[in-house]
Formats: C-alpha cells, sequence, structure tokens
C-alpha cells in the first residue's frame, strides 16, 4: 500500500513516516508541506491513501481535498485534525475525504485507521465521526434518491457506524449481501464511500442527528 503524508510540521511528518514505515508492505512514498505540494504529490505518486492535514499555509488541506477528489486520482485521503469537532473536518470529508483522526492518537490506531480506510469497509471511529457529521450536516437538506426498503435499514445502519459484518448480523443476511446493498447504494448516492453516504443521509434528512445513537 502506497501512503502519502501532508501536514507543514516536519517533526509530524517524521513521526508519520516513522509509524507508517513500520507495517511491513506499506510504502511512504511522498511527504508534502502544503495543499500545493500534496496535489502535485498525488498527481505523480498516485498514492492509495494521503494523511492531510487540515490548517496549513497558502492552500489548506480542504481544498487540496477537493482538488485531488476532484482529478479523479482514487486516492483515499484521511484527515489529520487536532480537534474532534471541526467545522474543516466536516467540510473536508463533505468534500471527498473517507474520515479523520486525532492526531493524538496512539500508533497502533493510526494504523488500524489506515487500513480501514484503505478496505472502505467502515467509519472510523463512529462515534467522533458522528458527532461531526451530526453538528454540520444540518446546514442544508438535499433530497435522496429512492432507495429500497432493505438499502434503507443497510443506510442506517452506515449511519450508526456498523461494520459489513455487524449489519449482516442485525439483518440475518451474509456478508456479501451487505456488500451488495453498500454499493448499490453508493452508485444510487453518487457517492464514492460509506463516509460520504452518512453525510448524504444526514443532510437529507433521512437520518436525524441523535437517532440510534445508542445503537
Amino acid at each position: 500500500m502506497k501512503v502519502a503524508i501532508v501536514d507543514d510540521d516536519p517533526l509530524v511528518r517524521m513521526g508519520l513516516r516513522a509509524i507508517v514505515g513500520s507495517e511491513d508492505g506499506w510504502d511512504v512514498v511522498g511527504e508534502a508541506g502544503d495543499g500545493v505540494d500534496a496535489v502535485a504529490l498525488a498527481e505523480r505518486e498516485q498514492p492509495d491513501i494521503m494523511l492531510m492535514d487540515v490548517r496549513m499555509p497558502g492552500m489548506d488541506g480542504l481544498t487540496a481535498t477537493r482538488e485531488i477528489i476532484a482529478r479523479g486520482l482514487g486516492t483515499r485521503v484521511l484527515v489529520l485534525t487536532t480537534f474532534e469537532v471541526d467545522e474543516y473536518v466536516f467540510d473536508a470529508m463533505r468534500s471527498g475525504a473517507s474520515g479523520f483522526v486525532l492526531k493524538r492518537i496512539p500508533p497502533a490506531d493510526l494504523i488500524e485507521s489506515i487500513r480501514v480506510v484503505a478496505l472502505g469497509e467502515s467509519l472510523l471511529f463512529p462515534s467522533s465521526t458522528r458527532a461531526v457529521i451530526e453538528r454540520f450536516a444540518s446546514r442544508g437538506l438535499h433530497r435522496l434518491p429512492e432507495l429500497t426498503e432493505r438499502e434503507e435499514d443497510v443506510l442506517r445502519a452506515l449511519a450508526r457506524g456498523r461494520s459489513n459484518g455487524e449489519i449482516a448480523a442485525d439483518l440475518f443476511v451474509s456478508v456479501e449481501t451487505v456488500k451488495s446493498h453498500v454499493a448499490s447504494i453508493l452508485m444510487k448516492l453518487g457517492v464514492r464511500d460509506r463516509t460520504q453516504a452518512v453525510i448524504a443521509a444526514y443532510e437529507s434528512g433521512f437520518v436525524a442527528p441523535g437517532e440510534d445513537a445508542e445503537a
């Protein structure tokens, strides 16, 4: 797996490189200190995952994320942030980032987060992700395309941060069936991953803030 690191702090980049480079089969293909260099790095190396700081001089991480996603490079952006509830984080996710992690998380959790995003399996740290989405998604409402009843069940489960295996157990179906429903939901919503589907669910009012928070 190819990973790129974007942060304006050289010490942070050094630490992230050490953590990522410790995993067998993972290769840090480049670093950048601002958004302009991040976009160029994504174009040049086409990493699988880009760890993206939000607040940087010049082009910030939000703008860089939009650029990278708009260019259809296939790179998944994992936002790094100091704050759990940060409007910049929501905007980055809305622009196409696949999730976010806190800079203070333990190295093992960062490794797992990268792995989860690379697989597109589930939301990162669902409670934190949901808090960001709930706080900001109500700013505008957008109508969802028509979904089947089972697809609606799956989308509600995604909004609760459930994994494919957990959804399969809840609905008494196979994991492959869940994957098929998720793929159909993403196609109908015109989004690239589960995080984007959950944002769409909140923005449309299909899922209300606080709904099934403890489910």
